[in-house]
């Protein structure tokens, strides 16, 4: 409990606004070869106790700094969502920011189109800018705290991120790849309504003394089935060439904030309806089961 009280210790506010110059300054001393200053509490991730969460609800999650980690495809951006709704604090992805900007035909479009569709990384000084609008939106509207999805990806730019905000908690999100790949080559999107749907019905039998995993289609109503389009970066070829990426630059992330007492990796069992309660229970945040298992 300790631990996470200290970890709960607001470092000085930042502005939006500063956020990006920060970012240059310590993108910078990377560069040059020198290590971003950080006030980290540095634990073992072991004495972690994540029933301290409850403090979130009772500062109605103002302030509240939260990461979500996890291979492509996995749902970060799903219950990173979820817990947006109960803690009152903004969910960022920067995936969605990316596809924003793609969207948008600005001068970043072409660019972002190439390497999106190659399922490679977006530059950091593209991330970081992309992320330092959003945030200023979100402060003229006086939004506090965030959870962000899918970001950082590298060890640099975790590193630059923990070097300008204390991060709380980091959630590493697990699933094994055969259900990954399948829940991928699954995604739909409404073109006209903007929802998120998946058409693949994952039945994998446990062997080896290895779980199976069952996890049903989120298929669209009626009035949207005819609308549905896939994400150019949903093929197979570009789902497996990401996971190799994701390997190969992000694992070293999880490590990073498992040294530092922050990283609860969670395993999920199935889908939403599964997952979502167990999520919260580990999150010791019980309450707000049954309110929101209505909308599994």
């Amino acid at each position: 409990m300790a631990v996470i009280n200290r970890l709960l210790i607001r470092r000085s506010s930042i502005s939006s606004s500063a956020f990006y110059a920060l970012f240059t300054r310590s993108f910078t001393s990377l560069n040059s070869g020198a290590s971003t200053s950080t006030t980290t509490t540095t634990t073992s991730a072991s004495s972690v106790s994540y029933g301290a969460l409850g403090l979130w609800k009772e500062n109605k999650g103002r302030n509240i700094h939260a990461v979500f980690l996890g291979c492509p495809g996995v749902g970060k951006g799903t219950y990173a969502s979820r817990l947006s709704n109960v803690l009152g604090v903004p969910h960022i992805a920067t995936g969605d920011l990316v596809r924003e900007e793609l969207a948008s035909s600005g001068p970043l479009a072409l660019k972002l189109s190439e390497i999106v569709n190659q399922g490679q990384l977006v530059p950091d000084n593209v991330i970081f800018n992309l992320l330092s609008k959003r945030l200023e939106a979100g402060e003229s509207k006086g939004e506090s705290g965030f959870i962000l999805d899918g970001f950082p990806r590298t060890i640099r730019q975790a590193e630059i991120l923990e070097g300008m905000i204390e991060i709380d908690l980091v959630v590493n999100l697990r699933l094994r790849e055969d259900a990954l790949i399948a829940k991928c080559l699954g995604r739909r999107i409404c073109s006209q309504c903007g929802g998120n749907f998946n058409v693949a019905c994952i039945d994998i039998k446990g062997e080896n003394g290895r779980p199976g995993i069952y996890m049903a289609p989120l298929l669209p109503p009626p009035n949207c089935e005819s609308k549905l389009i896939t994400r150019p970066d949903d093929k197979e070829e570009i789902v497996k060439e990401r996971l190799r990426i994701y390997n190969e630059m992000s694992r070293p992330v999880e490590q990073f904030y498992r040294s530092r007492g922050k990283l609860l990796e969670f395993d999920l069992p199935g889908g939403i309806p599964e997952s979502w309660p167990k999520l919260l229970q580990a999150l010791n945040l019980n309450n707000y089961k049954d309110e929101q298992s209505a909308d599994a």
